[in-house]
């Protein structure tokens, strides 16, 4: 009689580090959405063999979930240093209620904060919860969070009352 492999059913949802990282065996029975396929394959082409092999389950968030992680989000001022795809995986675990597994420690700031369990690919994780503000480096206006993700990451603009640029920063 043959022997037959059942893939291994996980409470897991991958960030891209994982996707990287981990072995195809490991992926197998995680969620994560379309969008990071499209991501890694784009940036490393020679990954798509990987995803393709392993049995991963594509998914979306909902948007209740969605939502929820964008108030989420703006409220710990994390929305600024999220792409869309860090903020669908964050939606999709609270959806799922899954585990997140990431190294970025933004969404591992929001997973606690939403009462999500989280690991790390190859980091040590976060030690506390931290909120951020956006700021004007030189007059020091603070800036309300934007609602959305900001594709460029980490240029938030300048500052209308001096032109100086505006930083995301710890709030004290």
């Amino acid at each position: 009689m043959w022997a037959t492999t059942r893939t291994a059913v996980t409470d897991e949802v991958l960030d891209t580090a994982a996707l990287i990282s981990w072995p195809i065996t490991r992926l197998n029975g995680c969620y994560v959405m379309p969008s990071q396929k499209i991501e890694l394959c784009r940036i490393y082409p020679e990954k798509e063999i990987k995803l393709v092999s392993a049995e991963l389950i594509w998914i979306e968030p909902d948007k209740k979930s969605l939502q929820f992680a964008t108030s989420l989000a703006i409220e710990t001022g994390d929305m600024a240093g999220l792409s869309e795809i860090d903020l669908g995986i964050l939606a999709v675990s609270i959806y799922l209620k899954k585990t997140l597994v990431t190294d970025d420690y933004r969404l591992q700031n929001l997973a606690e904060k939403a009462g999500v369990d989280w690991m790390t690919v190859t980091t040590d994780g976060i030690t506390e919860l931290w909120k951020w503000e956006l700021k004007c480096m030189a007059c020091k206006k603070i800036y309300p969070q934007p609602g959305k993700p900001n594709p460029k990451k980490s240029d938030w603009g300048e500052c209308d009352d001096c032109g100086s640029e505006l930083k995301l920063k710890k709030k004290k």
